[in-house]
Formats: C-alpha cells, structure tokens, sequence
C-alpha cells in the first residue's frame, strides 16, 4: 500500500493514542488495594477481567459511556466482593478524562498531519470524555466522531458505517489504525478498510484479521508518510 493510496488516517483512542491499559490496571490496582484485597492479581490481570464485563455491557441497549464505565465497575467490584460505592463510578470517569498520550502519539501525528494527510478518531466513549482527551493530545483531527454521536459501540457494523458517511471519502481510501483486534480491526476490515495494528506489546495476533500494517508505535504510521 502506497501513501497516495490514503486520503485519511483513523484512530482507536483509548489504547492506541491514550494509554488506556495503564490508566485502568492503575485505577483498578489501586481501588484493590484501598480494600484491603491482599490476594488481588496484578493490574493487567484485573483490567482484563473489568474489559470483558464492558464488552458485554456495550452490546446490550445503548447507554453513555459514564453509565457503562460505572455498571462495569460495580459488576466488577462486586465481583471481587468489594461491595459497591457510587463514587468509584464517577472516580473512574473522572480519571479517564486525565490520561495521558503515550510518548510517540503527538510526535508521530504531528508528522503525517504536516503530510498533508487528514486525522480523524472513532471512540467508544462520550463527547465530554473525549473532549478532555483532546487537550491533552494536542494535536488537531479533523473529524471525531464517538459512540455517543452514533448511538452504538464498535464493534457494532453500525458505527463504521455512519463513520464512512461522515468521511465521504471511499472505503480502500481510509486507514484505520488501532491496537483493538475485537472492537476495531476485524471490523473496520469487514467494512472495507485499510487497517493497521499497533501491537505495543509483541502480543500473538488475538483474531483471523490480517492487518494490512504491523507497527509495534505510532512510529511505523509516521515512517510511512515522512517526507
């Protein structure tokens, strides 16, 4: 694939540009530890469990991202036999809107938005949420588009589609790059996208998609466009 192949390069947010994982194990680590849960695993181990109760709750009716991040939370608490206080909701909420970049995102966007290339988001979360993401990231997108403006959750077909409409540019000209295989790689290539995954963590690709890119950072998307 040639970078004159490509009119707009898309991201995941949260995990791709925003250090996801390590916001939720901290989070997650830290409420174990404030109850006194001695046995708790490590954070990975908990964010995992807390991610897999979330998938299944934005599967169901749409609901905001604010009540998905608190009924995850209590499931989860509860699970765990934390017991359930209303703050920890409005806690997590609270700290995902402070998570910060990973080192290469301002750098590497930078670089391909200098290009000439346009960048747009597509996120599981709220406007508000997003909102204060966006500051922190500083870099400017040209579309954002979130599960709140389209009424559904990736990997709902749904979501990529009012995306592509919103777009207006053809499907085999997009780039769709994240490091989510079950919410945004399988799906952005059923819907006809170019796709590339961000494997930060040299894992085993979790799924039958085949990416078109494998990067380990954002340094591989701005190496294809430098210049």
């Amino acid at each position: 694939m040639d970078r004159t192949d490509i009119d707009i390069v898309t991201f995941d947010c949260y995990g791709t540009l925003i250090d996801w994982d390590g916001g939720t194990a901290t989070f997650l680590a830290e409420l174990a530890l404030s109850r006194g849960d001695a046995n708790a695993p490590n954070g990975r181990a908990l964010r995992d469990r807390w991610e897999a109760i979330q998938f299944d709750l934005i599967q169901g009716a749409y609901q905001t991202y604010d009540v998905v991040l608190s009924q995850s939370l209590r499931l989860w608490a509860e699970e765990r036999g934390y017991g359930w206080d209303d703050t920890w909701g409005v806690a997590l909420g609270r700290a995902m809107r402070s998570w910060q970049p990973f080192p290469d995102t301002r750098p590497a966007l930078t670089r391909v938005r200098d290009a000439g290339i346009k960048l747009a988001i597509i996120s599981n979360t709220d406007d508000a949420i997003i909102a204060h993401t966006l500051r922190h990231l500083e870099v400017p997108f040209d579309t954002v588009i979130t599960a709140e403006s389209c009424g559904a959750y990736k990997p709902d077909p749904a979501v990529f589609a009012q995306a592509q409409s919103r777009l207006g540019v053809a499907p085999d000209r997009i780039l769709h790059v994240a490091f989510g295989f079950k919410y945004d790689i399988g799906p952005a290539q059923a819907a006809g996208w170019r796709t590339a995954w961000v494997n930060r963590n040299a894992e085993p690709k979790p799924g039958i998609a085949t990416p078109d890119h494998q990067w380990r950072d954002l340094w591989g998307l701005a190496e294809m466009f430098k210049s």
